[in-house]
């Protein structure tokens, strides 16, 4: 083919290339909307390049490649330009080394696949089996312990000993993932861990199967106001609205009986068992770490005329699944909105 033909032609596919990585797809896909909806800071500073930003310059005459056979002469754009990669791919720099101090994070990094990134995790985090258990703690964490596993990234849920100012001195990258007021904070959670460790579309998917399977868990309640008090340990902390765990009593048209003791917002009130039986709760929710069963609860001095001991609505919930916010939370869901149908049942 004569040199000039062969420029020409050589322009004209770089000008077909061009026309059709402009006219290229510019939506996201429901994934990367879920992530948008959920944190919309985290990833608003990865915006797909523009055209121009991602096309490969002309080549030079000499390196154009040969002629494409007639049904090829309309390039898809991944072959006639080289992007940059889109938000919802890994990013090249992923984390490799993650350290995770909260059971939380642990569950969710492991459901959004990154448990293979994960070498260590703290000593509660036991959930999903194949974490690697340390005896690192998350309350009273060592900064030289957590750097003997090298880490690239620490997962934490609370800065004690100054971890986050010792591990930033030495460079190690540190997400603070604090416990969610609500589900919408709970969704962003999942977010910002999904973008901290390149796993933003994992994340998403996660984030819409937890919507759902809530909203499923959620419809099965009955739509009766009942009085409930859940029981943290036997010193009478509780949850009230202003945490995710008393969300959920919200989220189904309970009556929290702590609500009204929390007047600081913290979340999680400290009652009096004259305050608790006052109230007189009609579901009394307890775990099964606190050391005792339904039948203690009710025999306690003075409780035998709460409407909930008198009428055996004290229920035992797994303390992992109601006080971290995760993939298993629609279990906890789940056990509440059967008590409710059953306290409404013995009330009718």
């Amino acid at each position: 083919m004569p040199r000039r033909l062969f420029r020409l032609f050589s322009a004209l596919l770089f000008a077909l290339a061009l026309v059709a990585t402009a006219c290229g797809n510019d939506d996201d896909g429901p994934a990367a909307q879920v992530i948008e909806e959920s944190a919309p800071e985290a990833t608003s500073t990865q915006a797909a390049p523009s055209p121009t930003e991602a096309a490969a310059p002309e080549p030079a005459p000499t390196e154009a490649p040969p002629a494409p056979a007639p049904t090829q002469t309309a390039l898809a754009p991944t072959e006639a330009a080289a992007p940059e990669p889109a938000p919802t791919e890994a990013p090249p720099d992923r984390p490799q080394r993650i350290v995770s101090l909260s059971p939380t994070a642990t569950e969710i990094l492991f459901a959004i696949g990154a448990g293979e990134q994960v070498v260590a995790v703290d000593e509660f985090s036991y959930y999903p089996p194949e974490a690697p258990v340390t005896d690192l703690s998350g309350w009273n964490p060592n900064v030289e312990a957590v750097l003997s596993y090298e880490p690239d990234l620490v997962v934490i849920a609370n800065d004690a000993n100054d971890l986050m100012a010792g591990l930033d001195a030495v460079g190690v990258e540190v997400l603070l993932s604090l416990a969610p007021a609500d589900f919408e904070g709970g969704y962003a959670s999942i977010a910002e861990l999904g973008v901290a460790v390149g796993r933003i579309d994992e994340a998403a998917v996660l984030v819409a199967d937890l919507r759902a399977e809530i909203d499923a868990a959620l419809a099965d309640a009955p739509d009766v106001p009942i009085r409930v008090y859940h029981e943290l340990d036997n010193t009478y902390f509780s949850v009230s609205s202003n945490s995710f765990i008393g969300a959920v009593y919200a989220a189904m048209g309970a009556i929290n009986i702590a609500d009204e003791a929390d007047a600081d917002g913290y979340g999680y009130p400290q009652l009096t068992e004259e305050y608790i039986v006052e109230a007189d709760p009609e579901l009394i929710v307890i775990t099964d770490l606190v050391g005792y069963t339904p039948e203690d609860v009710a025999a306690r001095p003075g409780w035998g005329d709460v409407t909930a001991a008198r009428n055996g609505n004290i229920v035992v919930v797994n303390s992992d699944i109601a006080s971290r916010w995760g993939p298993r939370l629609p279990q906890f869901i789940a056990a509440v909105a059967e008590a409710l149908q059953t306290v409404t049942a013995s009330a009718s």
